[in-house]
């Protein structure tokens, strides 16, 4: 069977798209394209009802969605394009495959030209909808939305060795091409993704949550959910970055396990895991070539979640493309804004800030360019300003830990500590210890500046050269476990100032290190420190590699 539908049911005609990204761009010369695969029903009949799926799509903003067991409410017209506007916004264009219990769909920021379904002959509740959409640039992107049938690998096999024969008919191989869903597979051997391999890329590396685990079933187990994307697009994949986090090979959504959390606000933890959610989404980005000039700006920190103290001097920072010079404003109260420049060079990425001594939850960012304030951008949430008595207190605590050193040399293995705070903190006497015991004391009248860090590594061999704010361990090792330890930090009274007990899922991978998320933030959570920047450590320097 194959229907050809021109213009996808229930989609605006006018063409109009709105930037929810929370980047506002002209016309681009690379535009970033997310897709998404995504079987996340929660609902009692394989629906979207319940919310839960919805905020996933509202938190991690998809671009193009290829979604399973499209069902909401009565499932009318109004009903489903009802959820296309609360999920992803009124502009958004969606096709839903007719006479399905459980039928898959295209949903897109961008115009669908031309979609149908070709018939899946292994199953009878569903078929395999596809859409071509009208992406930025001189290149259509074609996109099939899955769900392979559990009975067995050989069944999947033939609805593979099916839908290739289609594509191969009718997708023109100048075009980009991505299939994606819920294919049921119970490993990435299986004979489906060498079948698939004729037209699309079915190699590593794949995408992952934020503990690096690559599979997508309801317990972790299994990698059921694919975007597989052929040659010509797979060349243009970037970092999928959200927030302050960056995931170099696409993201496994897991609430359950995702940090910060008010990076994908307003998913919530317990999405993930909710009654009859069987599936994670998957998201791979890709930076598409178009055919105008670019003139683009994202702010990049404060982009949400940090805590600076007042007083304190900080970089607001960011990227741009195209601009000029740059105009940099910030608000306390979410409404009021304050310009801080009227206009300071784009290129140079970076505004010292001397942060206001204000408390507030509220406080964000702006960013636009000075001659165009419709290209700007803003923190994708608020982040917290703190003030204390006398001028903002030392605010002192574990930033980074590298407990699996690369290699065999133990001196490798590290201890960050940042100040945070408005002043000073005078580390005489502190020590770092492990669960075994003390492993270092700082000496008389070391210090440890406002804003600064400083390293504690198990031998001074594994001090890199030029690193000049580090230390070795005054007991000659750290001895951190690479199965699991505690590290605390305590002052010269014996009180712990700081501790975390980390687990071997942050610690058993050679000379990876953990890394609070946000950045240099006291109450982040630790995450893999490659789930924040292409580094593997980054001791003595912010995450990026840039100097503290």
């Amino acid at each position: 069977m194959l229907s050809l539908t021109l213009a996808a049911c229930g989609v605006p005609q006018d063409g109009v798209v709105d930037d929810t990204t929370g980047t506002q761009e002209a016309p681009l010369a690379s535009v970033r394209l997310r897709l998404m695969a995504a079987n996340t029903t929660s609902g009692n009949l394989q629906s979207y009802d319940p919310g839960e799926g919805i905020r996933i799509f509202q938190g991690t903003k998809p671009d193009v969605v290829m979604i399973q067991e499209f069902n909401y409410g009565d499932n009318s017209a109004t009903a489903i394009r009802n959820f296309v506007n609360t999920a992803f916004g009124s502009s958004f264009y969606y096709y839903r495959e007719a006479g399905a219990q459980i039928p898959n769909g295209i949903i897109s920021r961008y115009p669908i030209i031309a979609s149908g379904e070709w018939d899946d002959t292994q199953v009878t509740n569903r078929d395999f909808a596809w859409a071509r959409i009208d992406v930025p640039g001189p290149k259509d992107l074609w996109v099939v939305s899955v769900h392979l049938l559990t009975s067995s690998s050989t069944t999947r096999n033939t609805e593979a060795t099916n839908l290739v024969n289609f594509i191969k008919t009718h997708v023109p191989t100048g075009d980009y091409l991505a299939i994606g869903g819920d294919f049921n597979t119970s490993s990435r051997s299986e004979s489906c993704f060498t079948t698939f391999s004729q037209v699309v890329t079915t190699s590593s590396p794949y995408p992952a949550d934020r503990n690096g685990n690559t599979n997508t079933n309801a317990s972790r187990g299994s990698p059921y959910d694919h975007v597989l994307v052929d040659s010509d697009l797979r060349a243009y994949q970037t970092s999928t970055v959200i927030g302050s986090s960056s995931f170099s090979a696409g993201l496994v959504v897991d609430t359950r396990v995702y940090s910060p959390l008010s990076d994908i606000s307003p998913a919530l933890s317990a999405d993930s895991g909710a009654t009859n959610m069987q599936h994670m989404a998957v998201i791979k980005d890709f930076l598409i070539p178009s055919d105008t000039t670019t003139a683009s700006i994202t702010v990049t920190s404060p982009n949400g979640g940090e805590s600076w103290v007042g007083g304190s001097s900080r970089a607001i920072t960011w990227t741009a493309s195209g601009v000029t010079n740059v105009k940099v404003e910030y608000t306390l109260n979410g409404s009021t804004w304050t310009p801080l420049t009227s206009s300071t060079s784009a290129s140079t990425g970076s505004y010292t800030w001397t942060v206001p001594s204000s408390a507030t939850t509220t406080a964000r960012v702006r960013v636009s360019d000075a001659s165009d304030s419709t290209v700007t951008d803003t923190s994708n949430a608020a982040f917290t300003i703190t003030t204390s008595t006398g001028g903002g207190s030392a605010v002192v605590f574990i930033n980074e830990v590298l407990a699996n050193e690369a290699g065999s040399d133990v001196n490798g293995e590290f201890v960050e500590l940042v100040n945070s705070g408005g002043t000073a903190a005078d580390l005489s006497g502190w020590t770092i210890s492990d669960s075994t015991g003390v492993r270092h004391t700082f000496t008389s009248g070391t210090t440890l500046a406002a804003g600064a860090a400083i390293v504690v590594f198990g031998g001074s061999t594994g001090i890199p050269s030029g690193l000049a704010n580090a230390v070795a361990a005054s007991t000659g090792t750290l001895g951190l476990g690479n199965s699991g330890d505690t590290v605390a930090v305590k002052n010269s009274a014996g009180t712990t100032v700081n501790s975390t007990t980390y687990p071997s899922s942050l610690s058993g991978t050679d000379g990876v290190s953990m890394n609070r998320s946000p950045d240099a933030s006291s109450g982040g959570s630790f995450v893999l420190h490659t789930t924040l920047s292409g580094l593997a450590a980054s001791p003595g320097k912010r995450v990026s590699g840039s100097a503290f």
